[in-house]
């Protein structure tokens, strides 16, 4: 097996692999790329890089983009890399992860997602190096004989080796039939495309491994497989995740995305920097290096946020999300593009008022804030939950960075 030392190509495998394991939770088997590495220099063969995503929902989050970065990084090295947009498998819904059977989506809801898929992960991706592909296109040729013949080749005893399957058969939650052919069919995918790399999260670990066993049983060199961490959402505990409403998305407006990237904590600004910061690690070193001898966090939080914005828009757009910022919290100024809301009820009570003006999801969430000092109205701290408000107009603010105008009515 081909190890740095005896390669021609030293120099440029340590660098390239430096490149690869930047930031990744495993690679499966780092001498095996190695080999992969070297064949691609010595032939001019570009590597198949595959990445797999079922249209499940319609944005892409920062979460997302941490194995996108990777692609792109791949990409950048010269290989191909090939967005696999899984609209047979998302039929089925994956079940990794998952406590319960997933519900399946309708073909109009794939096709929806899909398309949004693509168009945003081409803002990380270059779309002009990216092939694109469905796996619809050989699940479905398929057929009855041929899934029969692809379930024969993987047995029962390793589907449920799976953690997820197990604990629900433990705890006599249902699996149906139709969950165990996921993992087959994602690993069927990189037998069709002849991968010689996958990408995913650390929860698609299994299925990965699913793929290199196939390749084998149908006479193809075993792809390496490439986990990535899951990023934690803004609150640094979850991962990010747009239902537990601790997500960034990349298609958000550069205030929001400003904004968000600034509340995260001292410490988590870091893991942002290594899994979705395209600055070297040398750099990041540099500044963590500074930032312990005194220079202020929140100066390189401001670094890692223009960078975001930019990426995702523009220069002048993270330039413009900046002097909003620091007009709203440094200098007190209030947000350029403050909702506008109209109720009727005066007088209200005031956790009413948060909620129906959507600055609060719950009358329970509103009294949190006001009993943590996080409610302001009229620039005024409001301390108590029993206020009714009469017909007026005011300023509310809850937090640091959710406003609106109200005007309520009788």
């Amino acid at each position: 097996m081909t190890t740095i030392a005896d390669s021609p190509y030293s120099s440029r495998l340590q660098s390239d692999l430096d490149i690869v394991k930047r930031g990744c939770d495993e690679l499966l088997v780092e001498a095996e790329l190695a080999a992969k590495l070297t064949d691609s220099y010595k032939t001019g063969r570009a590597l198949r890089i595959k990445l797999g995503l079922d249209p499940t929902a319609p944005d892409i989050h920062l979460g997302h983009t941490v194995v996108l970065n990777k692609m792109r990084q791949l990409q950048d090295m010269g290989h191909t890399v090939i967005f696999l947009i899984g609209d047979f498998t998302a039929l089925i819904g994956d079940p990794s992860g998952r406590n319960t059977t997933r519900p399946p989506l309708t073909p109009e809801q794939i096709e929806t997602n899909a398309r949004t898929y693509y168009e945003q992960a081409s803002m990380v991706l270059d779309p002009d190096k990216t092939e694109i592909r469905y796996n619809s296109t050989w699940c479905d040729a398929l057929g009855t004989r041929g899934l029969i013949s692809l379930a024969s080749r993987y047995t029962v005893a390793q589907i449920i080796e799976r953690d997820d399957f197990t604990q629900r058969f433990k705890a006599g939650v249902p699996i149906s039939i139709h969950e165990f052919l996921y993992p087959l069919l994602q690993g069927y995918d990189s037998v069709e495309l002849k991968a010689d790399i996958e990408l995913g999260g650390t929860d698609q670990k299994f299925n990965l491994l699913v793929g290199r066993e196939l390749q084998k049983e149908y006479g193809q060199p075993a792809q390496c497989v490439l986990t990535m961490p899951l990023l934690e959402g803004t609150d640094g505990v979850e991962k990010m995740s747009k239902s537990k409403g601790n997500y960034i998305g990349i298609t958000e407006d550069p205030d929001s995305m400003f904004g968000k990237l600034m509340s995260i904590s001292d410490t988590l600004m870091w893991r942002y920097f290594e899994l979705l910061s395209m600055r070297s690690m040398a750099e990041i070193e540099s500044l963590r290096e500074q930032t312990a001898s005194g220079l202020n966090p929140r100066e390189v939080k401001v670094m890692l946020a223009q960078e975001m914005v930019t990426r995702f828009h523009d220069k002048q757009a993270a330039t413009r999300a900046l002097d909003e910022f620091n007009a709203r919290f440094r200098e007190g100024a209030l947000p350029s593009d403050m909702p506008e809301v109209n109720l009727a009820g005066a007088p209200m009570g005031v956790l009413k008022l948060l909620r129906e003006s959507g600055l609060v999801a719950s009358g329970s969430e509103g009294q949190r804030n006001i009993e943590q000092g996080g409610v302001r109205i009229n620039g005024d701290r409001i301390a108590d939950r029993t206020l009714r408000l009469e017909a007026g107009t005011y300023i509310v603010q809850v937090g640091k960075r959710r406003f609106a105008r109200v005007t309520l009515a009788a």
